[in-house]
């Protein structure tokens, strides 16, 4: 029913969501409408860690079904992925509060 599989697919893609969403609210900047920049940036955070929990989830499978060499050779390469993704997000998400921060919104004015 559930294959083990499905956990890399959905970091996969929740890794991918926690980096395009703040690009989309940089893209946003130049238009009128930016209410919503704060939810956006906490569901990328969100998704950037749900991303990496899934990856250590699927470690811990690859443990309990003792398949060490798969452990081996993908650990050094998850852990460097899952820093880069973290790091990227931190980033991208900062600068989007740098650009936003001190602009009032639509529905406060």
């Amino acid at each position: 029913m559930f294959d083990a599989g499905w956990l890399n697919i959905g970091s996969l893609v929740l890794g991918l969501i926690s980096l395009i969403l703040p690009i989309i609210n940089l893209m946003k900047n130049n238009k009128q409408e930016h209410k919503n920049w704060v939810v956006l940036s906490i569901i990328s955070i969100s998704a950037c860690a749900i991303s990496v929990c899934f990856q250590i989830f699927y470690q811990n499978y690859l443990v309990k079904i003792e398949d060490w060499s798969a452990i081996m050779d993908t650990t050094g390469s998850v852990a460097f992925v899952s820093a880069v993704l973290l790091i990227v997000t931190i980033i991208l998400n900062v600068i989007t509060l740098i650009v936003y921060r001190g602009r009032k919104t639509i529905s406060s004015l």
